[in-house]
């Protein structure tokens, strides 16, 4: 199924800093420009690390007041190395990166490593505007008719402010997990209401194999030849009671 890409959404007009943009200037930047961070490029627009203002204000958190330092620069407070990505990663992927790193930003460099734009949260957020006409012609084309190849108007389709709602009838069970989890995982959907019904359940165990009777002389051949149990004076059945006396032994 079709996803965005990281260069579909990501800005290109980056705001950058150098390794030896100063503290002030910094902070000038992120204040000019209204965003929380920027990537910091070397004299090849390499990039070599990341800066956000938490990384400003924990840096003058730190400071102080009897040990003065010398001129705090980018490259005295980004984070290094800078996680990135490449424009043609999908939208899931960075999404992803982004949230098992713990990062708000992904500058995006080419092959060379070259800053050519910059992913935020607020990027990615962008494919959950889709329409909900854009949703569901998704749904109806590569899902149902695509993935599940059926019929038009087996499935009605239904979707509201990003919930899907899928309503009608399928040959098999195992068409309806399909159909729901095929759905969930479309680009700008937030929930899937599932109301999808089935004709034959082929995710049901089979029967175990009826066992053939045995017959009853095969029976007492596995068992061996019966023997007869002699009569002794503690009853039918029963062996004596103590051990018989040896001859002459008395």
């Amino acid at each position: 199924m079709t996803s965005h890409t990281v260069g579909q959404v990501m800005t290109s007009d980056v705001v950058q800093a150098r390794r030896t943009t100063s503290f002030k200037d910094l902070v000038r930047l992120l204040d000019r420009h209204h965003i929380s961070g920027l990537p910091v490029v070397d004299d090849d627009d390499k990039v070599i690390g990341v800066l956000s203002g938490t990384d400003l204000v924990r840096a003058q958190a730190h400071r102080t007041r009897t040990d003065p330092e010398g001129a705090v620069t980018a490259n005295d407070l980004m984070t290094t190395p800078a996680i990135t990505v490449h424009p043609e990663q999908t939208v899931p992927e960075a999404a992803r990166l982004m949230e098992r790193r713990g990062v708000e930003r992904l500058p995006v460099i080419d092959e060379e490593d070259r800053l050519v734009g910059i992913a935020t949260r607020r990027d990615l957020l962008r494919v959950f505007l889709r329409t909900d006409d854009d949703i569901g012609h998704q749904v109806t084309e590569e899902v149902l008719a695509g993935r599940l190849e059926l019929r038009p108007g087996t499935v009605t389709v239904g979707v509201h402010d990003g919930v899907v709602t899928l309503d009608g009838r399928v040959r098999l069970r195992s068409q309806v997990p399909d159909a729901v989890h095929s759905v969930w995982r479309l680009e700008g959907v937030v929930g899937v209401v599932n109301a999808l019904a089935f004709d034959m359940d082929d995710c049901a165990l089979p029967d175990p194999p009826a066992t053939a009777p045995s017959h009853p002389g095969a029976r007492r051949a596995a068992a061996g030849p019966r023997v007869p149990a002699r009569s002794g004076p503690d009853g039918p059945g029963r062996g004596p009671s103590t051990p018989p006396t040896a001859p002459g032994s008395r």
